[in-house]
């Protein structure tokens, strides 16, 4: 086993859960058996693979910035369930 049911329990402290004895047992088993398959990905020969971001290639698809007229205070809060004829109304958070 790479890992130990002690080394298990630090990290379990660290991350303040209570494991039962039973449980850090199960718990090293599944730990360890994600860690020899990180070590069998570490095998696979990567050297002619470019590294990544994405899966697949993504471009982001901007436009150009058009500056526009605003819009008005008065048809901004027209629609609003509570206004005050200036701005909205919202209950008070204290």
């Amino acid at each position: 086993m790479k890992i130990t049911i002690d080394e298990v329990k630090y990290v379990a402290a660290l991350a303040r859960l209570e494991l039962k004895p039973e449980e850090a047992e199960a718990m090293a088993g599944q730990l360890d058996k994600i860690l020899s398959y990180v070590d069998k990905l570490n095998e696979v020969d990567t050297s002619k693979t470019e590294p990544t971001t994405h899966a697949i290639s993504i471009t982001n698809a901007f436009r150009d910035d058009v500056l526009r007229e605003s819009l008005g205070q008065k048809k901004a809060i027209a629609n609003a369930p509570r206004q005050n004829g200036e701005s909205f109304v919202v209950p008070r958070v204290i």
